[in-house]
């Protein structure tokens, strides 16, 4: 069987698999330390119970104390012995509420001893049998079903138990399940002790009630007062299947294998679920995957691993044409939950084949639920002025704690996998949406993040943790198409096409970078190189950039109308720009003047002075690359705009120094215009001038607010100190005919 965490109860492994957290039932108990002497004290008392034929609220307390104390406490046969007893007398008036207590008391007895008396459970099972046929209606609750169903279901494992008290148990759970099911959904934290009755009768059961028990196992969830499946659920599902199926495999029980086969995977019902199915098919493969084959035959194994796959991709292919196209996901609950179980059912199988249906659903899950950032940014910008943080935070954070999205990074690794085998037409679809995707949250989160800062954070910090999973996706997504497409089995078209795409996409998630990643410097190294070698290429990614009018005026923000503007606080679209400011300058050399001048230059000047020095300097290194460039030829055009530039450019940078221009960031730019000018430059003239006289306007200022900063050039008069020092070193750099002329 599939290994159990060190527990003998399978309910608390399909728990701790179920990603629900560690809620407390009726099986686990409440978390107590109970003594010895505490334990010993409440079976003597239940003892006297039983010789005084009465049951008192002590009695009743006794027995929670040994209930409380389950994760420690071994029943053996007299203590069962005892239970029976008391169960089964006539003169004893027990409570309701004690029933589920016995029962679960009786289960840690079967689960727990290596060998009970096989009169014991035999007698046990025909006392319990008397309990759910005669008196179930007159106590009917969901935790008194749910312990029955367990301890039916464990009853019908034990080795000792007779072949009649087995088939008692196994039709009376039958029984149970197909009449009392609505009970199942009473109490969410009830269900994995139910399913972990239901595992132990289908490990157990021939025939005639398997098919029975899996149809309940599956088909409840679709019956009218039955339990709403969700997640947790599915997770539970799909590693009761895998225990079950790896207890037939270990064992070698053909014939179980056969009839699971044919009961599940050659039938296809109406009744069961699709995501009930999706989740079983994958225990079926994560059994197939884990189990090491003795006995069993290769071809066995085999086809269940085929007829699992075909099962799950059925109801991929539906699901898709459910769907009908990717704008329909956003308002569909039933659909985007379907998503979340096809997305962890390819985690958990293990090497599932690549098919086209389920790669689109993993694309479609990854968007718009385990990123659903589109629809949590429609709901904030709708209601702008409603109470953001009552409406979303409590929304947002159960997002971040679900398993979908803890499982983000292992999804995306299943996805990258289906990708690269599928053909090219899938292959092509996907791409764009991951492309758009990127275009579509840059564009949500900025608005929010201008609507939210300062007044939200806790609300933007939350969204900001699942753009960071969202940002690594993408890059790792990316890295897997430049494995693909940049080589030579594509043309320099479709190779350039694919490079601008994602240095775009790239930029729109710039700012949900948060840390170094190698995948991400490979991608840009792989995709820079067919862009900077291509004229047109380099012109196409340019023009991808925000027009300067659309980075200083924002008139499409309607809840901005109200606010200024203020294109320096705009983090989000800072970081985009600033994503250009450094690729741009690899590319530079193929860049046309007429494109650098109308759509980068401005652009340049303006983050010049950005308050950010990181931003500034990047600005100040565009500057640089571009009066370095054209090196190898004579391009007249570029040398008039080089010189046109350094007009502003040195006009720019004094007038924000030093507040606001980096100093080495000017000088940078400075050494490099000197040293690509043409001799005798009037540019070069005019920016020695400047420079000199921003040199005595500095200086000036110092020495009328205190000499004594002039003596340890420290403090205020720091800005002049290094604007002399510049001057001093541009004397070895200027040429003579500049120098002529001071």
């Amino acid at each position: 069987m599939a290994k159990q965490a060190q527990t003998p109860f399978l309910e608390e492994w399909l728990r701790s698999h179920s990603g629900s957290g560690s809620s407390i039932s009726i099986s686990s108990g409440r978390p107590s330390s109970v003594s010895a002497r505490a334990i010993i004290q409440a079976w003597t008392e239940l003892r006297d119970s039983l010789q005084y034929q009465s049951f008192h609220p002590n009695h009743f307390q006794s027995l929670r104390t040994l209930f409380d104390s389950q994760s420690s406490l071994y029943v053996a046969d007299p203590q069962a012995r005892l239970l029976l007893s008391i169960l089964s007398s006539s003169n004893l008036s027990l409570p309701h509420e004690s029933y589920p207590l016995f029962l679960r008391l009786l289960y840690i007895w079967v689960r727990k001893s290596t060998k009970p008396s096989s009169v014991l459970v035999d007698s046990a099972v025909e006392v319990v049998a008397r309990l759910f046929s005669i008196q179930f209606d007159t106590r009917k609750s969901s935790s008194l079903f749910s312990q029955g169903i367990l301890l039916l279901g464990a009853f019908s494992v034990v080795p000792v138990a007779s072949e009649h008290s087995k088939t008692v148990c196994l039709e009376l759970l039958c029984r149970l399940l197909e009449e009392e099911y609505q009970l199942i959904g009473s109490s969410e934290e009830l269900i994995p002790d139910i399913l972990g009755g239901i595992g132990y009768a289908l490990s157990s059961s021939g025939k005639a009630h398997f098919a029975q028990i899996l149809n309940s196992l599956l088909g409840i969830w679709g019956k009218e007062g039955g339990p709403h499946g969700n997640v947790s659920h599915g997770l539970i599902i799909l590693h009761l299947i895998e225990w079950v199926l790896s207890s037939f495999i270990n064992s070698c029980s053909l014939d179980k294998i056969n009839v699971f086969s044919k009961e599940f995977l050659e039938i296809s019902k109406v009744s069961y679920l699709p995501f009930a199915v999706v989740m079983a098919a994958a225990g079926v493969l994560r059994a197939a995957s884990k189990t090491i084959l003795s006995g069993v035959g290769l071809d066995t194994v085999s086809n269940l691993r085929t007829s699992a796959e075909e099962r799950i991709e059925a109801v991929a292919r539906d699901l898709i044409s459910r769907m009908g196209g990717f704008t329909n996901l956003v308002n569909d609950p039933e659909v985007g939950f379907l998503l979340q179980c096809v997305s962890l059912a390819l985690v958990r199988s293990g090497p599932v084949s690549c098919r086209a249906s389920l790669l689109t659903c993993l694309a479609s899950a990854l968007l718009t639920e385990i990123f659903p950032l589109q629809k949590f940014y429609t709901k904030i910008l709708n209601h702008p002025h409603d109470n953001l943080a009552g409406l979303m935070v409590n929304e947002v954070k159960e997002h971040l704690g679900s398993v979908p999205f803890k499982e983000a990074g292992a999804i995306t690794g299943v996805f990258c996998n289906q990708y690269v085998s599928v053909d090219e037409e899938n292959k092509g679809v996907v791409e764009n949406l991951i492309w758009a995707y990127c275009q579509n949250i840059y564009l949500g989160h900025r608005q929010v993040a201008l609507m939210l800062r300062g007044s939200e954070a806790e609300l933007l910090g939350d969204l900001e943790k699942i753009t960071e999973s969202a940002f690594l996706m993408v890059v790792v997504f990316a890295l897997a198409v430049t494995k693909h497409r940049l080589n030579s089995k594509f043309s320099r078209e479709n190779q350039m096409e694919i490079s601008i795409r994602i240095l775009v996409s790239f930029s729109c998630v710039e700012y949900f970078r948060r840390m170094r990643l190698p995948e991400y410097m490979d991608t840009i190294r792989g995709v820079v190189v067919s862009v900077q070698e291509n004229e047109s290429a380099c012109v196409s990614f340019v023009e991808s950039m925000p027009s300067y009018a659309d980075l200083t005026n924002q008139k499409g923000f309607s809840y901005l109308q109200k606010m200024e503007y203020q294109w320096y606080k705009d983090e989000v679209q800072t970081a985009r720009i600033l994503f250009y400011l450094r690729v741009i300058p690899t590319c530079v050399e193929c860049l046309p003047d007429l494109t650098f001048r109308k759509i980068v230059a401005p652009i340049m000047f303006l983050y010049m002075g950005h308050p950010n020095g990181k931003v500034a300097r990047a600005s100040h290194s565009m500057f640089v690359a571009f009066i370095s460039s054209g090196k190898d030829a004579n391009h007249d055009e570029r040398v008039l705009l080089k010189e046109q530039l350094v007009f502003y450019y040195i006009q720019r940078s004094l007038e924000g120094y030093p507040d606001i221009t980096p100093f080495d960031g000017m000088a940078s730019g400075v050494s490099a215009l000197v040293r690509h000018l043409p001799a005798g430059s009037s540019a070069i003239f005019y920016t020695i001038h400047s420079l000199i006289e921003k040199a005595n306007n500095l200086c000036r200022e110092v020495l009328t607010q205190e000499v004594d900063l002039w003596k340890n050039w420290q403090g205020e008069s720091q800005p002049c100190k290094k604007m002399l020092e510049l001057l001093l070193r541009l004397i070895s750099l200027v040429d003579v005919q500049v120098r002529r002329n001071y």
